[in-house]
């Protein structure tokens, strides 16, 4: 797709009117297969939910043709066809036939799709008055009750509750599971690696190679690192600078006490605040968190010319590439942060004495140190 940007109002200067062409996308090709179940992933204003609105006939393309076989449901603006003043009962048909359900199909789905949406109580209610979590189960129930061939899903687990997007997630594998094709936007990698065989990363408009999605999140996961490791190097937030190290070296290695140290070098934080050091692995997962809030029990100040250090004792991580995130919180405001600095490397090592080294592969990201007892 491609936009017209004009940045003046040609009515007010005809002198410096200029404008420039933005592809949102371009040279996107790639071919998805009956009950394959795909994740696009890449970076804000990579693309994705353009190239998903191409794919839903919401957005024609500029040049370039689609070509899809089969029922398309999309899950792109959840609640989108609701009327406000209609009850939830009005616009569970009304929505259902916007998204091409029949009547008699409507009805026959009626009761599993307000059973999803735990809305039984307020069916004769108007939707106005739904909490947002509400209105959002019952969206979310009837577009996913479509049973299409094709199932176009954008980010819906960022809404509602734990419970909530845990059933959502089901509810995709279950149309994963009976053979229908799923295309998956989403920043969460754990949802992304539980559903999804392949992934497809969006970078700039453009789309490299399809492949398996545990390859296609590590290389956006290592996209855009900030490499900062013993250099003079500043790394810039909204309201700090600051300077990161790892023991002094890009790598530690297995079981070696870890020090983490933040150098504030600049800080227009005006009070104390509490810090979040966050350890994730190169699949996005987080592998544990080092917070004042819960470890110390009081904030720092994170004033210029300070340092803080946490160092890790017991580290129990396994051979592999890890990032890390820093949070800086206010109160409950957070106020700064700074994600995928690093990646450290953990070097493996004989950690049990047993002459095996343990493998990150297939064993998480932590090793365990546990007692065996045979009878």
């Amino acid at each position: 797709g491609k936009k017209i940007i004009s940045p003046w109002n040609h009515k007010q200067s005809s002198t410096y009117s200029t404008t420039e062409e933005f592809w949102a996308l371009k040279d996107i090709s790639f071919k998805v297969k009956q009950g394959e179940v795909v994740g696009i992933i890449g970076r804000n204003g990579a693309g994705k939910s353009t190239l998903l609105k191409i794919l839903s006939r919401i957005t024609e393309p500029t040049t370039g043709r689609i070509r899809i076989n089969g029922r398309v449901a999309s899950l792109l603006e959840v609640g989108t066809g609701f009327h406000p003043e209609l009850t939830g009962r009005e616009n569970i048909f009304l929505n259902g036939a916007i998204l091409g359900m029949g009547k008699a199909e409507i009805k026959r789905k009626f009761d599993e799709i307000v059973a999803f949406a735990e809305v039984e109580k307020f069916l004769d209610t108007p939707v106005k008055r739904y909490s947002s979590g509400m209105y959002v189960r019952l969206a979310f129930a009837v577009a996913a009750h479509l049973e299409p061939e094709i199932l176009i899903v954008d980010e819906v687990l960022a809404v509602g509750d734990a419970q909530f997007q845990k059933k959502c997630l089901g509810k995709m594998e279950d149309v994963a599971v009976h053979g229908r094709t799923v295309l998956f936007v989403s920043h969460n990698m754990d949802a992304i690696l539980r559903l999804c065989q392949k992934g497809i990363f969006l970078a700039e408009g453009r789309n490299m190679d399809m492949e398996k999605i545990e390859n296609i999140v590590e290389i956006y996961m290592t996209s855009g690192v900030k490499t900062v490791w013993n250099s003079e190097q500043v790394i810039f937030g909204k309201n700090t600078a600051i300077r990161f190290f790892v023991n002094g070296e890009k790598s530690v290695e297995q079981g070696e006490p870890v020090e983490f140290e933040i150098e504030v070098k600049e800080s227009n934080i005006q009070g104390k605040c509490d810090v979040a050091i966050g350890i994730m692995d190169t699949y996005g997962r987080r592998v544990t968190t080092f917070a004042t809030k819960y470890q110390l029990g009081w904030p720092l100040d994170f004033r210029a010319g300070n340092r803080v250090r946490v160092n890790w004792e017991n580290n129990y991580l396994l051979p592999g590439d890890y990032f890390v995130t820093i949070s800086i919180y206010f109160g409950t405001v957070q106020i700064d942060s700074y994600s995928s600095i690093g990646p450290f490397r953990v070097e493996g090592k004989d950690i049990y004495g047993t002459g095996f080294l343990p493998d990150s592969s297939y064993q998480g990201s932590m090793y365990p140190l546990a007692k065996w007892s045979f009878s």
